[in-house]
Formats: structure tokens, sequence, C-alpha cells
């Protein structure tokens, strides 16, 4: 999704009309409606004032998800070996209804993946309260941990909804799911501070503005 997408994608979700952006922002309706349609790109003094006003990061604004290139892909480093790995057990396992396995606790749900030297387990207790943790080993030791608790907010919640947003996490998102995704009328959002070594993190789910979902999570490589 580029620039003008996200912006129009953004603006709609919040219930603005280009009018209403241009007054927030205060610019001319005719600097939006050329930003949404690709024609001008805004400079970085409203590249901010849109980010605070929709709460994403710059990053995300101005990141080109579809065109983004991995050029160092032949020469992979240990932690991107990692991150890969644990995005492919992501779309293996609970996100994608896929290797659930016996509890490991009582009364737990548990999903386990393995691939090579590294294998991935997440367990987690609880349905509409829950915590749990997911963890990865290599060659049978422990190289990343994840712990994580959320609550569902309202009957609007959709469960599916949720589990297809965590397949959309990647190689900028590899925690949980992606910064900003939206399906109808369902928004899925996350943000993160830290990197893959040590982070903390909130995610949240609204249902036509209205928050549905919220989940804090932390975690970072075991040594």
């Amino acid at each position: 999704m580029i620039f003008c997408e996200k912006l129009q994608l953004l603006r709609k979700n919040k219930g603005l009309t280009q009018e209403e952006m241009a007054e927030r922002l205060d610019v001319s309706r005719q600097a939006v409606a050329k930003w949404e349609s690709g024609q001008v790109y805004p400079d970085i003094s409203n590249l901010i004032q849109i980010s605070d006003l929709f709460n994403v990061s710059i990053d995300y604004l101005v990141r080109d998800q579809e065109c983004m290139l991995n050029i160092s892909s032949n020469n992979k480093t240990d932690l991107d070996k990692l991150i890969d790995f644990r995005l492919e057990a992501n779309i293996n396992t609970y996100a994608a209804f896929k290797n659930e396995t016996s509890s490991t606790r009582l009364d737990s749900h548990d999903f386990r993946y393995t691939k090579g030297p590294f294998t991935y387990h997440d367990t987690y207790v609880g349905g509409e309260k829950f915590a749990g943790q997911e963890a990865i080993w290599e060659d049978g030791k422990a190289v990343y941990a994840m712990n994580y608790v959320g609550r569902v907010l309202a009957e609007q919640f959709s469960g599916n909804f949720l589990k297809e947003a965590l397949r959309k996490a990647d190689k900028n998102m590899p925690y949980r799911g992606p910064e900003y995704y939206q399906s109808g009328e369902y928004l899925y959002k996350s943000k993160v501070v830290g990197d893959f070594t040590w982070f903390q993190g909130y995610e949240e789910i609204y249902c036509n503005g209205i928050k549905v979902y919220e989940c804090y999570f932390h975690g970072g490589l075991i040594q």
C-alpha cells in the first residue's frame, strides 16, 4: 500500500472529509486532494502533522510495503534467520488455525512448529481474558521469548479478524501483527518500542470506531 492509499484509508477511518482533514492540518482541501490522488507529496512538516493526527508513525506513512526489498537476502544474519522463522511459524500456528498440540499446562492451548534447527511453541490460558507466551529454540536452546496478556472489550470482537491481522506481520513488524491493518469494519493497530532483541508493545482492534480488543506484549532475545 502506497502513501496516497494509506492517507485515504486513515482519513475515512477517522470519519473525516477532505475539508475537515484540511482544516485540522491548516492546509487547503486541494492540497489534501492532491496528496490522496498521488499528484504531490506532503513536506516533512505536513507529514509530522498527519502522523500526529492519525496516531501512526512517519515510517509507516512513507514506506511502500509493496516495493520494499531485502537486498541482503543471500547474506542473512542469525537475527534475520530468527525473524524469518518467527514469521513462518506465525502463519503455521494459532493465526492460521494450524499445528495445535497437546496442552503443556492445565487448561492451556498450545501450538508448535518446527523447521530445521528452530522450534516455535505458543501456549496461552483463558479466552476473553488471556495470557500466554511464545518462545523459539535453536538446536534445543531457547533464543527468543515473548509474553502477552489481553482482553476482549466488546461483543463486536472477531477472533477471525485478529488472526487475519496477525498473519499480516512482516519484517518491519515481526512481533505480533502489522502497524496498521484494516478489513471491512475492523481496524487493527500495533505500536512497539524497541526492536526484536528487546521490545514492548500494545495492539488494539476497533470495530466501526469502537475499541473491542487490546493486548500488551513484551519480549526479546534469550541468553
